[in-house]
């Protein structure tokens, strides 16, 4: 895992505010010039007190018109881009081709509420404007847990699913807030949970977050997040 802690002071001002991540680049043989090196990410990770999912595996981006209307994010999350992008469980290094130009799965955590992607495509030397970012993280719980909503924040646009259902979509030129999307009341089965999402960015900055709440619209916790097979 790679923690990203030397930023340059241009980046910075882009940035203030945001979650610094810990990048898991596969077998930490990759090396940032603006970050120091460890390595640990299978152990389960738990949610703080707010609640707020924390580990993922984030693709590269992939290049996009960066339309945001309700109809133009629904026509790019569903082109197929890759093989089984709705149903794949990725690994830290695996990668795909999309456009005949090879992309990276890294493993992300972040310190803050929210994954600053931001900051995610700027460190790997990608675009940052006009993309479409995948995420896919697993929660798991200790038993059955009815009656929960996802509550999601984005910027920009963004889609997301539970366990390969759609469960909720935000559109437009946004901010990202906390729990600006939830979802209809779903069920977390006990074991591991597949969450993935879609977030497209036009321009600027680009991040999000997402969180359970409980029957009570409280942070949920008591699980732990994973993103590879030795933490589920």
């Amino acid at each position: 895992m790679t923690t990203l802690h030397n930023i340059h002071v241009p980046i910075l001002v882009v940035l203030a505010g945001s979650a610094f991540l810990a990048m898991a680049v596969a077998g930490c043989a990759a090396r940032s010039p603006v970050s120091s090196p460890t390595c640990s990410i299978s152990a389960g990770k738990a949610p703080g007190a707010d609640g707020f999912v924390r580990r993922w595996l984030i693709l590269e981006p992939i290049r996009v018109n960066g339309q945001l209307t309700d109809s133009d994010v629904r026509a790019a999350v569903k082109k197929e881009y890759f093989p089984n992008q709705l149903t794949i469980i990725p690994h830290d290094g695996d990668k795909v081709t999309v456009g005949g130009t090879e992309l990276t799965w890294h493993a992300v955590d972040t310190n803050d509420y929210n994954v600053n992607l931001y900051y995610f495509a700027y460190g790997l030397g990608k675009p940052t404007s006009n993309v479409l970012f995948w995420a896919v993280t697993i929660v798991n719980c200790p038993q059955k847990t009815p009656g929960v909503r996802l509550a999601i924040g984005s910027n920009a646009a963004s889609v997301w699913w539970v366990n390969d259902q759609e469960v909720i979509g935000i559109y437009g030129d946004r901010q990202t807030v906390i729990d600006d999307g939830v979802s209809k009341r779903l069920t977390l089965e006990k074991g591991p949970n597949v969450v993935r999402c879609a977030i497209i960015n036009g321009g600027g900055a680009t991040d999000f977050c997402a969180r359970f709440l409980d029957g009570e619209d409280r942070p949920l916790k008591g699980f732990t997040v994973s993103v590879d097979d030795a933490g589920r």
